[in-house]
């Protein structure tokens, strides 16, 4: 499913390109589904290329995603155009009173300054305190990792006696969290910092929990024990040249820049980058949309916990498959070879996959957590508990109708398939 962006934000035009699935406003208005809100502090100083990294990862899931960016009003921007912030971003006081599902607060180029040094350091302080009531999961990036350590748990960040610049491997050390589902035991991840958290500071925090590290670069991915904030220290949504821009501006400017390390082949700077840390950054950004929706495998269903050998009953999960397989294909087994019959085996097979997959998978997938979610009831009752009695009963009245359509369009293409047809030597 796309994301949903405004029509002229310079990131668009790139996305397209890539073929990354966005929907701009324009046609969003028209869609009916209730989309995940993610907001972006976006505190990188080029802010457009920043847009654009994230999104393009966003953009790499299944949930359709409505996105705000958001801005300090504390600090001007020396890198951006003003007209360009005026237009898409919105100050934090503008966006106090709103709920999101995620809020990405990204890292930023103060990591030597002292916190209280930072000239919107305050403002800061407010947008984190507001995510603990207003946003459902909070990732930090890089320096917005610290800034959130710091703040929340009092953890100091530490400097480096060099800075830590390159492509590292990490390894998983918690593969049961969510965030870290489908990885490798080893991955790459980008990292630009001078600045570090050290691992005995975060383990003396019970509430905080280290899903991944690395030799080379430390402490790479945090979390809190619910799993509503998120600390990555590394930089997962890097471009394939990110890293050797900084490095030829740094030896333009004359500052004592190292070759960004595990970056340039055979640590030749005029050869091209390879990209190794592409896929686990889609699939980490993915696995985090999914905890907004609260996606967690390892918790109890309502079959095990209300398990009553008659309502709620355990089953396998090709049972399962069965029912399901069985709902949303209805009168598929019967309605398919009639309309292939009609209009040829391709359209029927597109829509199989098609209909199946974006329209069919993703609709029952939503139905069948939100059943989840209320202890296994129907959809009536979960649109009464989040809506009232009165949205419950026009939905009960709207499925019947949809099933009184559903069965007589069914019963016309299967009258229509005998429907005999005459011509002058008769019936055919």
């Amino acid at each position: 499913m796309p994301i949903r962006i405004p029509n002229d934000l310079p990131a668009a035009s790139v996305l397209e390109r890539e073929n990354i699935f966005i929907m701009k406003e324009g046609r969003a208005v028209h869609q009916d589904i209730r989309p995940l809100r993610i907001a972006i502090l976006n505190l990188m100083p080029k802010k457009i290329e920043t847009e654009t990294q994230l999104l393009r990862l966003l953009g790499n899931s299944p949930l359709q995603v409505d996105i705000d960016l958001m801005q300090v009003s504390g600090h001007r921007s020396k890198n951006t155009a003003p007209e360009h912030l005026l237009h898409f971003y919105r100050p934090f006081g503008e966006m106090r009173t709103l709920r999101y599902d995620g809020l990405i607060i990204t890292g930023a180029p103060v990591e030597q300054l002292p916190f209280g040094e930072v000239d919107y350091w305050e403002e800061l302080r407010d947008i984190m305190e507001w995510s603990k009531t207003n946003i459902h999961s909070t990732l930090h990036i890089c320096w917005g990792a610290q800034a959130g350590l710091y703040y929340h748990y009092g953890i100091p960040k530490r400097p480096l006696s060099q800075k830590l610049f390159g492509v590292f491997q990490h390894t998983v050390e918690d593969p049961n969290f969510i965030l870290f589902r489908g990885f490798d035991d080893r991955f790459w991840v980008p990292h630009s910092r001078n600045t570090t958290i050290n691992r005995e500071d975060i383990e003396a925090i019970p509430e905080l929990k280290i899903l991944s590290s690395s030799p080379e670069a430390g402490v790479y991915a945090v979390k809190t024990d619910q799993g509503r904030q998120v600390f990555l220290m590394g930089h997962a949504e890097y471009d394939r040249d990110t890293l050797k821009k900084e490095y030829l501006r740094d030896v333009s400017a004359g500052v004592d820049i190292q070759l960004p390390q595990h970056y340039f082949p055979q640590d030749d700077p005029s050869r091209e980058p390879m990209v190794h840390w592409r896929s686990c950054a889609h699939l980490l950004y993915g696995n985090w949309l999914s905890v907004q929706w609260g996606v967690d495998d390892t918790k109890t269903t309502p079959a095990h916990e209300l398990e009553d050998g008659m309502d709620y009953v355990p089953a396998k999960a090709p049972v399962l498959m069965g029912h399901h397989f069985s709902s949303i294909a209805g009168a598929g087994p019967i309605n398919g070879p009639i309309q292939a019959a009609v209009f040829g085996w391709l359209p029927c097979m597109l829509w199989i996959l098609i209909g199946g997959i974006f329209f069919g998978a993703v609709h029952d997938y939503g139905a069948l957590f939100a059943s989840i979610r209320h202890k296994g009831q129907t959809l009536g009752e979960v649109v009464a508990a989040n809506i009232g009695e009165r949205a419950k009963k026009l939905f009960i009245i709207f499925s019947y109708l949809t099933l009184v359509l559903v069965v007589a369009a069914f019963a016309s293409i299967v009258a229509g398939t005998f429907e005999a047809k005459y011509t002058e030597a008769g019936a055919v």
